[in-house]
């Protein structure tokens, strides 16, 4: 039975404290997050129909014991059992330790591959069911399943504690990952995936509300809400994608915009020497605070993409900085500049652009075409041949 927005939102919610409390008093968070899916699948079920029982947390802390005690009859003798039970003292369900960040660096383990620390932290800290995570991603269910399964035996014997030093770059990768995908979509029907940008957002706050003083984790923060502010406006009504520079700014969340804004602000004020997510979080905050496509402060935001490059190079900052060099200097020099990026379908939309700056019209045809073959996104795809058709 699919629970009401309620009980679900609730259920999401409780999952990761539920999760925190079984591991940090049994440990073995293989099993207790076995146990805790079976918890909240008995919840999702009966709430709906019996009503909320009157403390939610604690109805799903006891259900998920009494499982996790099943399974481990059935996989451990009885006599080994007995004995470890006569060792254990185990921490009360109460802790002062932060569960919620153990958990996300647990989940965020070196040991386990990029694509199985998404999946694994969206199913134990974002709460959500493996099914929804394979729709996300458009990845079949079976294929996250096996992923997490994979995951959690790696994890197998890795303590519940929260280091004494704290080091968040991992976490803070998945976390970059989770909101990208969420806000523009790698394949699939939609543009966006309102749920993976808003669960990213959600997470980071709750890291930088235990570490406030890491600069780069309020960039991050900072960079999330500055971009997401501006996705009302990133689709029309027919749900097809508007470029930056034809958005309706008055759609924007200008309150997303102060917070971030500030948060930016006074991050950089503190900073000695500022590291890739508070860098791409002032481009962002200059994206924003442009009134008008043509107010936007292109000098500033190419040299901030000139120290991301040399700071963190990859080929979404390198295709950035082409396009804030064209805006600089003009589309021939940016298509120069663009001649020396690998391709991908990314980098033929921008030549697309390029080239219709230039009247280039057949050229531009040819580029969006070509681009909107390589991409996967049905949204960007739809755009990109649109382009090419209002040339034709």
């Amino acid at each position: 039975m699919t629970p009401r927005p309620s009980v679900e939102g609730l259920l999401r919610e409780l999952a990761p404290q539920v999760l925190a409390a079984l591991t940090r008093r049994y440990g073995g968070f293989d099993l207790c997050e076995d146990a805790v899916q079976e918890a909240l699948l008995a919840a999702a079920t009966q709430w709906p129909e019996e009503g909320l029982p009157d403390n939610p947390k604690a109805w799903l802390i006891t259900v998920a014991t009494r499982r996790r005690t099943e399974i481990w009859r059935s996989e451990t003798a009885r006599q080994r059992r007995e004995e470890a039970v006569a060792a254990m003292e185990p921490a009360p369900l109460g802790s002062a330790v932060d569960d919620s960040l153990t958990l996300l660096i647990l989940c965020c383990h070196p040991s386990l591959t990029t694509s199985s620390q998404v999946a694994l932290t969206l199913r134990a800290v974002g709460g959500l069911t493996t099914a929804e995570i394979g729709r996300a991603f458009g990845v079949p269910e079976a294929t996250i399943a096996q992923r997490i399964s994979r995951a959690k035996a790696k994890l197998k014997g890795a303590s519940f504690v929260l280091p004494e030093v704290i080091d968040p770059t991992a976490v803070l990768h998945v976390l970059y990952l989770v909101f990208n995908e969420g806000y523009t979509a790698s394949s699939g029907e939609s543009l966006q995936r309102v749920d993976l940008s808003a669960e990213a957002i959600r997470l980071t706050r709750q890291v930088h509300e235990r570490l406030p003083g890491d600069g780069e984790v309020a960039g991050l923060l900072a960079l999330m809400l500055l971009t997401d502010a501006r996705r009302a406006a990133r689709t029309d009504a027919e749900g097809n994608l508007v470029p930056l520079t034809e958005q309706d700014r008055g759609k924007w969340d200008r309150a997303l915009i102060h917070e971030g804004t500030e948060l930016v602000t006074r991050t950089l004020e503190r900073a000695g020497r500022p590291g890739p997510y508070q860098l791409q979080a002032a481009i962002a905050a200059l994206h924003d605070e442009a009134t008008r496509a043509e107010d936007t402060d292109w000098f500033q935001i190419l040299g901030l993409y000139e120290l991301l490059a040399a700071i963190a190079p990859g080929p979404v900052v390198a295709l950035n900085r082409v396009v804030a060099y064209a805006e600089v200097h003009g589309p021939a020099a940016g298509l120069r500049e663009l001649a020396e990026l690998p391709g991908s379908y990314r980098v033929d939309a921008v030549r697309a652009h390029l080239l219709e700056r230039m009247g280039d019209l057949a050229g531009a045809i040819a580029a969006y075409r070509l681009a909107a073959r390589a991409t996967l996104s049905l949204a960007e795809q739809r755009y990109l041949l649109a382009r090419a058709d209002q040339l034709a």
